[in-house]
């Protein structure tokens, strides 16, 4: 299957603008895909960090075997176990408190649907080979994505989605 991507990254004084657009040039043939941006925060401590924007959302918890979907009842999402979630059909921003120098980040997405929150802590950082036993504790990612379903290109047509994150 032959596709077409462009990443434009544009950095600003406290920002980065990341777009990606993908293209179907085909003129008869329809293809599916997911997308996740992988941002990794560092943090000071992972468990002070709150992250807004979640509450009333639907996600699925993928540390359970159940596979089964929740709704978010905390206004404020935090972590202090391992943490894999994917949440759906969310806002498009987020704010991420205490991340580097006790600061806060913003995160603003447009055509992502999903959020992804993710910490591997202690007894699933030990199993990754590209990740320091550690480090857990100072990292949190917030991913903007289309994950819970999938994005269905017809010929000819493209997909856009950005992100802004944004130090305050």
């Amino acid at each position: 299957m032959r596709f077409q991507l462009t990443y434009r990254l544009i950095l600003r004084e406290k920002e980065l603008h990341s777009n990606i657009a993908v293209y179907n040039p085909s003129k008869d043939t329809t293809f599916s895909f997911n997308l996740l941006l992988h941002t990794y925060f560092k943090v000071p401590d992972v468990r002070r960090c709150q992250i807004t924007g979640l509450q009333g959302c639907t996600f699925l918890d993928k540390t359970s075997n159940e596979g089964a979907l929740y709704q978010e009842t905390r206004d404020v999402v935090t972590i202090g176990e391992w943490t894999d979630r994917i949440y759906q059909n969310t806002p498009h921003e987020h704010v991420i408190t205490n991340v580097v120098s006790g600061r806060k980040m913003r995160i603003q997405k447009c055509n992502f649907p999903d959020t992804v929150i993710w910490n591997p802590w202690v007894e699933h950082a030990k199993e990754m080979n590209d990740f320091g036993d550690d480090e857990y504790p100072n990292m949190v990612c917030v991913e903007s994505g289309h994950v819970s379903s999938p994005v269905i290109l017809l010929p000819g047509m493209a997909f856009e989605a950005s992100q802004i994150l944004q130090v305050m």
